[in-house]
């Protein structure tokens, strides 16, 4: 069952070359990549197992701040996030928040529609820049 808001396309690609494509991606557009934490080098960190799942934080003060400035709470899911991850069956995921749901999480109405599109419609292009055949 998916999760409220949540956005997951199928990739093409093994779990590091999805992530390696998202991050060009994302650089390509002038954001800024903050951190990619890698949850399957942690897990094995302290003995534990878990499949290839890696995420990305990125973004730029430009799209951001004006959503903080109409609603400050939607700082807590903001820089955006995508997560690299493979299932059992060795298929490999990029999921990420839909701007619009997280807008409506926080009550965002008119003040940040433009923006909201905007990084929807950005986030939807580069996921599937990643992850379609090329």
């Amino acid at each position: 069952m998916a999760a409220d808001g949540l956005i997951s396309l199928r990739s093409n690609y093994a779990p590091k070359e999805t992530m390696n494509r998202l991050e060009t991606e994302i650089k390509a557009k002038g954001l800024s990549v903050f951190a990619r934490i890698d949850h399957a080098a942690g897990a094995a960190q302290v003995g534990l197992s878990l499949p290839p799942t890696e995420l990305v934080i990125f973004g730029n003060a430009k799209g951001g701040t004006p959503l903080m400035q109409a609603v400050q709470t939607i700082g807590i899911d903001l820089p955006l996030k995508a997560l690299i991850w493979q299932d059992a069956s060795g298929t490999t995921w990029l999921s990420y928040n839909d701007p619009n749901w997280l807008a409506k999480r926080h009550g965002l109405v008119r003040e940040g529609d433009a923006t909201v599109k905007a990084m929807a419609a950005a986030l939807d292009a580069m996921a599937k820049a990643a992850t379609a055949p090329q």
